[in-house]
């Protein structure tokens, strides 16, 4: 680990396996602003000018990933955390816990856990939220992942199956919000996934939630595939009518986010919500054209071999 500045933010952290690099702030948040390939471009994404005016105070996103109380709520959910926050680097497991001072007006503290795989791109991410008040509360811990602009976030749709006997009862549900247009272009429907793009020149909100079973969504941009990947606990019940896993985008902001189960805490009592990210590298455009291209060819002269064979 090594204390670096980054974005005008003097007591960043790097970590790094050799391969991949992580950077957190320390100054704010806690917030993780940087996730790349070492040396490589970040595939998250940083909006430093923006900011929201609630009854708490400014709320700066900053950008990257960030932990957040859900349902969403005005101010609650967006109180300020630009104060330092406390760090802890454990040097044998590669990894730092980032611990928020106690929030004034919430009375609850968050921290988040970073630990990098020993090799490889994964990094795994364990949030908690602990009710530091005298009072029991009802949560959710939310997990938001701004990302870099330019790209598609894919949610996977639950395995097809055709109609029959076994097949008479929905598979999940989909919670929309009064600003969902699926008639506008970012959005597409296909039989594998649910897809929202990225239009810097369309700043009107989208947003969708989803029951994801699969307990994963993706992220293409350029040449990086990010995959976050999270729990589904069959039993649990969870925001916004029952989602786990939600999109938003305006302009050129989107955030892949996922959510842990509502609880009820106790003064004291916390609830944790784990990720695990991977990051890879896909062909870009036009190398994925040229092996779809390649693929449909080697169907064609694989069919065109078998007709010349059934006919000689």
């Amino acid at each position: 680990m090594e204390k670096i500045s980054y974005i005008n933010l003097p007591n960043c952290l790097r970590l790094t396996n050799g391969e991949i690099e992580i950077i957190a702030a320390t100054d704010v948040g806690p917030r993780i602003l940087h996730y790349a390939f070492s040396g490589g471009e970040n595939v998250l994404g940083l909006h430093l000018d923006a900011k929201v005016e609630t009854a708490l105070g400014e709320f700066k996103p900053y950008g990257g990933h960030r932990l957040w109380i859900a349902p969403e709520n005005m101010p609650i959910s967006y109180a300020p955390d630009n104060s330092p926050c406390e760090y802890e680097f454990d040097e044998r497991r590669n990894s730092i816990r980032l611990v928020q001072p106690v929030e004034i007006i919430t009375k609850t503290q968050k921290e988040i856990i970073v630990t990098l795989d020993e090799k490889g791109s994964g990094v795994s991410i364990n949030h908690k939220i602990t009710n530091c008040g005298d009072k029991e509360i009802e949560l959710a811990a939310w997990a938001l992942t701004i990302m870099r602009g330019g790209g598609e976030a894919l949610i996977p749709n639950e395995p097809f199956a055709p109609y029959g006997g076994e097949t008479l009862l929905p598979v999940r549900n989909l919670a929309v919000w009064s600003y969902t247009d699926f008639s506008d272009s970012r959005w597409k429907f296909d039989k594998d996934f649910i897809r929202l793009k990225v239009d810097e020149n369309k700043p009107e909100p989208q947003k969708v939630g989803v029951l994801n079973k699969q307990g994963r969504a993706k992220y293409l941009v350029g040449d990086l595939e990010f995959t976050k990947q999270f729990n589904f606990i069959e039993t649990a019940v969870y925001p916004d009518m029952n989602s786990n896993n939600e999109l938003y985008t305006a302009g050129n902001f989107i955030e892949i986010e996922s959510l842990a189960p509502l609880k009820k805490l106790a003064p004291g009592d916390s609830i944790e919500h784990l990720e695990y990210w991977k990051l890879k590298r896909i062909p870009n455009a036009e190398a994925r054209t040229r092996v779809r291209a390649y693929k449909s060819y080697r169907l064609y002269f694989v069919r065109a071999s078998a007709l010349v064979a059934y006919f000689t």
